[in-house]
C-alpha cells in the first residue's frame, strides 16, 4: 500500500500558490486494509477514506467506464491491481494529473509539469469528453489562472466544442452548473470563465440569456466597447477587482439581460431594458437554482440601475421611492450592495474603468438625510395607524427637498 498526494495540492505547490486542500490516492490497497489501518470510510460512489489523524481524504486508485450520458454516467473499479497511472489518466487536465509520494518524488506520466511551465490547460486523454462538467472546470481554471498567463490548448477547445455539438453538455444538472459558476465568479478574472464557455459554444446552451447579448450593439457614446456581452463581462471583472461578494458579482452578471430582448429595429438604443430584464433574471436564476440572496439583489439592481444612474436629477419624492426600493430604510447590506453593483456597471465600459461615480455618495448622503425622520417622531405627534406611513413619507420628502436645496447651493459657483 502506497499513497500519493495528487491534484490541486501538487499543482498549486508547483505554481507557488497557497494549498487549499490536500487529496491523496492510495495504490495497492483494499477497503478492508484501509479500515484495518484506521482510515474512516466516507465515500458513497467509490471508496474514499479519511486519515485517522489529519482527516484528509484518501481515495483508492480507480478506473472509470462511461455507461450513460452526463457526469453521473460512470461505473468505477478499484482494486490493488489499479496503478497510479491508471488513476491519473482519467483526470481532466494534465496540470491536475501530477502526483507526489511521501518522499517528495513526482510522478508525472502525462506532461503536467511541462504544461505548467507553458501555462497551458490541456486535457489528459480522450476520456475528457465523457464528462460535461469538465467544460465548466476548464473555464473555471482558465479564470482562476488567467492572471498567470494560462490559456486553453486548442486541441482541448476542439474537444469542448465537440461535446457541445454532440449534446453531452445538455446533460449538465443545474446544481453543478451553479457550483462551478459560483466558483468562477469568485476568481480574480470571472469574465474569463464566461468568455471560455462562449468560445466553445457552451454558454448558449447553459446560459442562453447571457449568450444572447453577444453581438448586440449599444450606443457608442455611452458604451465605446459597443458589444453588450463585452460590457457585461467588463462589469463582472470590475466587481472582482473591487473584491465584492458573490451576491454583487451575480447581480452585475445579469443586470443587462434585457438588452438581449430589445427588438433589432431599436438598436443601438435599449429603452425599457431594465423592465425587459426582470423576467429574464427570474428565469435565469430559477433554472440554475441560484441562492435567493443572489437572485433578490439581482432583481433589485436590474429594476433600478437606470434610475440610480440618474440619481442627481431626481425630484425629492422620486428619490425617496428609490431609496425605499434599494433597502435604504431596512437593516442589512442590500442598499450598499446595489450601489456597488451600480459602480461596476458604470466602470465596466471601455475608457471608464477608473471613472468616479458621484451617484453612490449622493445616494448615501440622501439616505442619511431621509433617515433623520423616524416613525417614532411621527407617532410622538399623535399620528397613528395607517396615517403613520403617509406622514413619514411626506416628512422625509420635505427633508430631502431641503437637503437637495443645500446640495445645489454647495454646487453653485460663487456669483460674486
Amino acid at each position: 500500500m502506497k499513497r500519493y498526494l495528487v491534484g490541486g495540492a501538487v499543482r498549486d505547490e508547483r505554481l507557488g500558490l497557497p494549498i487549499r486542500e490536500r487529496d491523496w490516492v492510495v495504490v495497492g490497497a483494499t477497503p478492508e486494509e484501509m479500515g484495518a489501518a484506521g482510515y474512516l470510510p466516507v465515500g458513497k460512489d467509490f471508496p474514499v477514506f479519511l486519515h485517522p489523524q489529519t482527516k484528509e481524504e484518501h481515495a483508492l486508485a480507480r478506473t472509470e467506464r462511461k455507461t450513460a450520458p452526463g457526469y453521473r454516467g460512470f461505473s468505477f473499479h478499484t482494486g490493488p491491481e489499479v496503478t497510479l497511472e491508471d488513476d491519473l489518466i482519467r483526470r481532466d487536465l494534465t496540470i491536475n494529473a501530477i502526483a507526489r509520494d511521501d518522499d517528495g518524488r513526482l510522478v508525472d506520466p502525462y506532461g503536467g509539469q511541462r504544461d505548467l511551465d507553458a501555462r497551458l490547460l490541456r486535457h489528459v486523454s480522450e476520456a475528457f469528453c465523457e464528462d460535461p462538467v469538465r467544460i465548466l472546470r476548464v473555464a473555471r481554471f482558465h479564470a482562476r489562472f488567467a492572471s498567470l498567463g494560462f490559456r486553453v490548448a486548442e486541441q482541448t477547445l476542439t474537444l469542448m466544442r465537440q461535446m457541445v455539438d454532440s449534446g453531452e453538455v445538455d446533460h449538465l444538472v443545474p446544481e453543478r452548473v451553479w457550483q462551478e459558476t459560483r466558483k468562477g465568479l469568485m476568481t480574480d478574472s470571472p469574465g474569463t470563465y464566461f468568455r471560455t464557455l462562449h468560445e466553445c459554444g457552451a454558454l448558449a446552451r447553459i446560459m442562453p440569456e447571457l449568450a444572447a447579448l453577444h453581438g448586440v450593439p449599444q450606443r457608442a457614446d455611452y458604451h465605446p466597447e459597443v458589444d453588450t456581452l463585452v460590457h457585461v463581462l467588463m462589469c463582472v471583472d470590475t466587481s472582482a477587482a473591487l473584491q465584492l461578494p458573490l451576491e454583487v458579482r451575480y447581480a452585475v452578471l445579469v443586470h443587462d439581460l434585457g438588452k438581449g430582448a430589445t427588438p433589432q429595429q431599436e438598436w443601438p438604443s435599449h429603452r425599457m431594458h431594465d423592465m425587459r430584464g426582470v423576467p429574464l433574471v427570474e428565469t435565469f436564476s430559477a433554472r440554475l437554482r441560484v441562492p435567493s440572496a443572489c437572485r433578490d439583489l439581482a432583481l433589485v439592481h436590474t429594476k433600478e440601475h437606470l434610475i440610480i444612474h440618474q440619481a442627481l436629477q431626481l425630484k425629492p419624492s422620486t428619490l425617496l421611492g428609490l431609496l425605499e426600493r434599494m433597502g435604504g430604510f431596512a437593516k442589512g447590506e442590500r442598499f450598499e450592495q446595489v450601489l456597488q453593483a451600480s459602480v461596476c456597471d458604470a466602470r465596466g465600459r471601455l475608457g471608464f474603468e477608473e471613472s468616479p461615480y458621484e451617484q453612490a455618495d449622493y445616494l448615501r448622503a440622501a439616505r442619511v438625510a431621509a433617515n433623520e425622520i423616524q416613525a417614532a417622531q411621527v407617532m410622538a405627534d399623535g399620528i397613528s395607524g395607517a396615517a403613520i406611513g403617509e406622514a413619514l413619507k411626506e416628512r422625509r420628502t420635505r427633508r430631502l427637498k431641503d437637503w437637495k436645496a443645500q446640495q445645489q447651493a454647495v454646487r453653485q459657483p460663487d456669483s460674486m
